[in-house]
């Protein structure tokens, strides 16, 4: 379906595509993938005939009737209409009613000038002026079919409906649909953008970094709903785990070449060392063989009865071209400097709120992280995640509640913000000189390199450097200082695989405690051992890396960590022997040697009234404890109920055909409005009965 056929590129001496072919079949799902400035953006630009080509071309069948959409990676301008407007402008939904409106009233006018229904046939034949607005008529009408047949094959009805699914599923709400496009931050115009890409349902859709903006559960969402994309998908990702979710080929562009591999990413990197090793091999082999050609030809060379010999092999010899290695990757490690040992509780929260113009964003967070220990904190877009992160790294104080660090802690926080990282009145070395570090320049220089900073770059002013050099900037001087806790918001939001790798495997070595914000769930699947999920106002508590978390989130809304366990204990307590005793049961006390029968039997006698006060009071606690937690199934059963009504409401409220009811828009409208106050109420009890068990 598409074609490049011998494509060249470069810009100055920079060689991006050398003699580059590939053909991509209808269907395909690809990633591309390659070290920053390889070339991935061009390529997608090259394909929409963005990029003009020193060679080559790029061929695309049925070009004319194949639609395209493109995701840029930079940031995009929207009109300053309504989101709903917009989209159905994008996907063409309001050029195609507009049209049906203009048909509509051209119909209405040419019935005007038909004939009446008592002419007779001969009268209506001998009026020519009749008879072309009788063809016209006819005309419109089969204009009219054309293009309604086009607005339901785009699902015109329903495309409020379906408008509605994709937005809730990138974190819209309701009251965001009638909102300017304009009022919208960066990161949520490329939302937008994206939805709109969606909805317009492109035979080829070209993506460059979809999931940058997108929190994990929009990333989560958006991998469910491309499953079932017909098109051909091309797309440029930095997450492992959309690439081996999505993809099923994978586009390597790596100085100016182009390998492909039949599979997702994670077999992609496989079958590329199967290659590499089986490539090193052959040119061993090759090698002693030239070697063994080249030692006959020496031995025999002067020899009349070998010289047929000879001749053979010094012809083979300069025939074989030696097979050329492949560029070993260069291997950067980096790690953290010592730091001083902290105290075994490095940071203890509690009881912690945030709120900004009497608006909360959390309340009642409170955790204790110990050395060692990593965790992310994870949630949507807007759960504060961001906040909190700042919170921890004393940028901002707290509006209630307590944040106490442990002895001999050192931190160091990194922000999104990048102005809060770096000075822009400096260049990129005068920056790194800056930190205190036991590192002397070269190694600093290294860093440097490790980072894609090389060369003249490190002389560059900070101020003109893209938002991607700045966090690598920012990452990098908290690498030179010596920390023991570490609080990290975002920071591989611009970094490529290889780097990511690279950082990764400095956090795995790091001694101390880190608290991370990121999006990439393969770095937390591989990094973290506790997850705190901000939701609704509140924060909980999940052990175990981010795969773990997934799986356990399913059954929300969860009990605090440890109550189910000790929920559980408790019902399994009345099973035990009577008088909680470990001994078999029948055993008989024997007195000791030399003690009257009589103070024995009443020593076992006060023993065994002791063991059976304590079975008495463990039956107790244990009968409290099912009881509560009879009441807190109950209570989520409810809750579930109603979240339940609240979800039907809303759909009908999205539904396209729900503004031909206005009286049960408006029933709906009150009906969940106490249903939200409903469920806030039963939340606080549910909260209440969980401290309750935790403390029984």
């Amino acid at each position: 379906m598409i074609y490049l056929k011998n494509i060249a590129l470069a810009f100055g001496d920079k060689t991006i595509f050398a003699d580059v072919s590939w053909h991509i079949t209808e269907r395909s799902r690809i990633g591309l993938v390659g070290d920053n400035g390889a070339g991935k953006t061009t390529l997608l630009r090259a394909i929409l005939g963005q990029v003009e080509l020193d060679g080559g071309t790029i061929e695309i069948t049925d070009r004319r009737n194949r639609s395209l959409a493109y995701l840029p990676q930079d940031l995009v301008e929207l009109p300053k209409v309504p989101l709903l407007d917009h989209l159905r402008e994008r996907c063409g939904i309001a050029a195609l009613e507009k049209a049906l409106r203009d048909y509509e009233g051209r119909i209405a006018v040419a019935a005007c000038c038909l004939p009446d229904a008592a002419t007779t046939p001969a009268e209506e034949a001998a009026d020519p002026a009749e008879d072309e607005a009788l063809a016209s008529c006819r005309r419109l009408l089969r204009d009219y079919e054309t293009t309604l047949a086009l607005f339901n094959a785009r699902d015109g009805y329903g495309f409020e409906a379906r408008a509605g699914q994709v937005l809730k599923g990138f974190g819209f709400q309701e009251t965001d649909y009638r909102r300017n496009c304009g009022e919208f931050s960066g990161g949520w115009k490329m939302r937008i953008h994206l939805a709109a890409i969606l909805l317009s349902r492109p035979d080829i859709m070209l993506l460059d970094e979809p999931t940058n903006h997108l929190d994990t559960e929009s990333m989560e969402w958006l991998e469910s709903y491309l499953k079932d994309y017909p098109g051909t998908l091309i797309a440029v990702a930095h997450d492992r785990f959309f690439l081996d979710k999505m993809t099923t080929t994978i586009a390597e562009i790596a100085l100016g070449r182009l390998t492909v591999y039949k599979g997702n990413y994670s077999w992609h990197l496989q079958e590329k060392e199967r290659r590499r090793k089986t490539l090193e091999k052959a040119i061993r082999l090759q090698r002693g063989e030239m070697e063994r050609t080249e030692a006959f030809i020496e031995r025999f060379r002067y020899q009349a009865t070998k010289a047929k010999q000879v001749q053979n092999r010094l012809r083979r010899l300069e025939k074989s071209a030696p097979l050329a290695a492949q560029e070993s990757e260069r291997t950067v490690r980096i790690g953290f400097p010592a730091g001083t040992k902290s105290g075994k509780e490095v940071l203890t929260v509690r009881d912690l709120r945030k709120e900004y113009g009497g608006r909360p964003v959390f309340s009642g967070v409170g955790f204790t992280l110990r050395r060692g220990e990593r965790a992310a904190l994870v949630g949507v877009n807007g759960a504060g995640k961001s906040t909190l992160s700042r919170l921890l790294g004393g940028v901002e104080a707290p509006s209630a509640g307590e944040i106490r660090y442990g002895l001999n802690v050192r931190m160091a926080f990194f922000s999104q913000e990048s102005a809060e990282n770096l000075r822009y009145d400096r260049t990129v070395w005068e920056e790194v000189l800056d930190v205190p570090s036991h590192c002397h320049d070269r190694e600093r220089r290294s860093l440097l390199g490790a980072f894609l900073f090389s060369g003249d770059a490190i002389h560059k002013p900070v101020v003109v450097l893209s938002g991607g050099e700045k966090s690598r900037l920012a990452l990098l001087k908290i690498l030179l200082r010596k920390t023991n806790l570490l609080i990290l918001d975002e920071p591989t939001n611009h970094l490529d695989l290889k780097t990511k790798d690279i950082f990764q495997e400095a956090l795995l070595t790091y001694p101390g405690a880190v608290v991370l914000v990121s999006h990439d769930r393969y770095f937390l699947d591989r990094l973290v051992n506790r997850v705190f999920e901000l939701r609704d106002g509140a924060c909980r508590e999940y052990l175990g890396n981010y795969s773990d978390f997934i799986e356990k989130r399913q059954s929300l809304p969860a009990l605090p960590s440890g109550a189910e366990e000790r929920g559980r204990e408790g019902a399994a307590m009345p099973g035990r022997s009577p008088e909680g005793s470990d001994a078999p049961a029948g055993r008989p006390e024997t007195a000791a040697a030399g003690t009257p029968a009589a103070d024995v039997a009443g020593k076992a006698f006060r023993r065994r009234e002791e063991r059976r006060r304590e079975a008495e009071e463990r039956n107790r606690l244990a009968r409290q404890r099912r009881t509560l937690w009879k009441d807190i199934q109950a209570l989520e059963a409810d809750i579930a109920d109603r979240e339940r009504r609240k979800a039907a409401g809303e759909e009908f409220l999205c539904h396209p055909l729900s503004h031909r009811e206005p009286e049960r828009i408006k029933r709906t409208v009150r009906d969940l409005r106490a249903l939200e106050k409903e469920i806030e109420a039963l939340y606080e009890r549910w909260h209440e009965l969980t401290a309750s068990l935790e403390g029984a």
